[in-house]
């Protein structure tokens, strides 16, 4: 094995210690350290050096950067250690809105890498569907459909996320922009976005469920609904095909709570095939382990030591998205002035 590319990490919260053990147990990887300006995690990252401003990380010799910081302070972060020639991997969102992503871009230099924290994308789940669309086992997509939404939480109104000059956008853009990434991931772009976003329970500046609906060019659909009121975490991706259907239902996550993590393969049948019209038997696929985090960062890996342009989560994925985050924003804004749908 070659040398290791010395990483720093930028922020630990929530994501900043969940890339820590990734990078931790990555052989192609050594920690240099984390920056972080409460002094207070110094006793949670034990072995591990804690640096109190980006340049002294900057100048331990890094190779490449981990932005885990809220999404206002993200985009510096990220510019700035490019313009210093380190690669960066970026936590989503990738920004607070499209021209966080377009300012960032700037700053990206040929044979830097730049990677954005779409992990779903490497959820076995996911994996498997995509592999199945991929091969045209089932034909092609007719339209897809996604429920993703948690419950906030005690603490819920009191989290940066929901601040609108920290975040940018409420659950639509903190969460709802996985979904939003695997509809384009699996589907390709898509042209007109219509958006309603309500505020049904939090009461708060941003919105607590937004209701997107997508269509493109080839006549596909999508239809999201993105929620902190749901009370139960649920995940659940339908994806309708001309010979059959998958539903990807349920997550691997570090609590459990969006239930155990399945796909479910269906194959069209009509009443020539079947007595029992609209109830085909179902392949059912259970999965036990989360890999994504360790797969995205293997990735980024390898186009930094094979030199490869990064093609999944790349910045152009990042600014996509954020180009239909922006719209659905801006088509909900028209709906709540007017109450007419533009």
């Amino acid at each position: 094995m070659g040398k290791k590319i010395r990483v720093g990490i930028v922020g630990f919260g929530y994501m900043g210690e969940i890339r820590k053990q990734v990078v931790e147990r990555n052989p192609r990887l050594e920690l240099a350290g984390i920056c972080d300006t409460n002094p207070a995690i110094k006793e949670k990252i034990k072995g591990c050096k804690l640096f109190s401003s980006f340049d002294k990380l900057i100048k331990s010799g890094v190779d490449a950067v981990f932005v885990c910081t809220p999404n206002f302070y993200s985009p510096d972060i990220c510019i700035r250690s490019l313009n210093l020639g380190k690669h960066v991997f970026c936590e989503k969102p990738p920004g607070r809105n499209k021209q966080d992503v377009q300012n960032i871009i700037r700053a990206e230099i040929n044979g830097l890498k730049l990677m954005f924290g779409f992990n779903h994308r490497f959820h076995p789940g996911i994996l498997k569907a995509k592999a199945i669309i991929d091969n045209k086992r089932l034909g092609g997509i007719i339209g897809m459909r996604g429920v993703y939404g948690k419950s906030g939480g005690v603490n819920f109104l009191q989290s940066w996320r929901n601040d609108k000059r920290i975040s940018g956008g409420g659950i639509l853009l903190d969460q709802g922009i996985h979904m939003l990434d695997l509809f384009l991931y699996l589907c390709g772009d898509f042209e007109y976005v219509k958006c309603y976003t309500d505020n049904s329970f939090w009461k708060m500046e941003l919105e607590d469920n937004a209701y997107v609906i997508l269509k493109n060019s080839k006549g596909q659909s999508a239809v999201l609904h993105s929620s902190a009121t749901l009370w139960k975490h649920t995940f659940r991706l339908d994806i309708m095909m001309e010979e059959g259907y998958l539903v990807v239902d349920g997550l691997l996550s570090k609590t459990g709570s969006y239930g155990r993590e399945k796909i479910i393969l269906g194959k069209r049948q009509f009443e020539d095939q079947t007595t029992a019209i609209g109830n085909p038997a179902e392949e059912v696929n259970y999965f036990d382990k989360d890999s994504s985090w360790d797969l995205e960062v293997d990735q980024f890996c390898d186009c930094i030591e094979n030199n490869l342009p990064v093609t999944v989560s790349s910045s152009q994925d990042a600014l996509k998205v954020m180009d239909v985050i922006e719209k659905a924003y801006r088509d909900a804004e028209i709906f709540s002035q007017t109450g007419v749908i533009p």
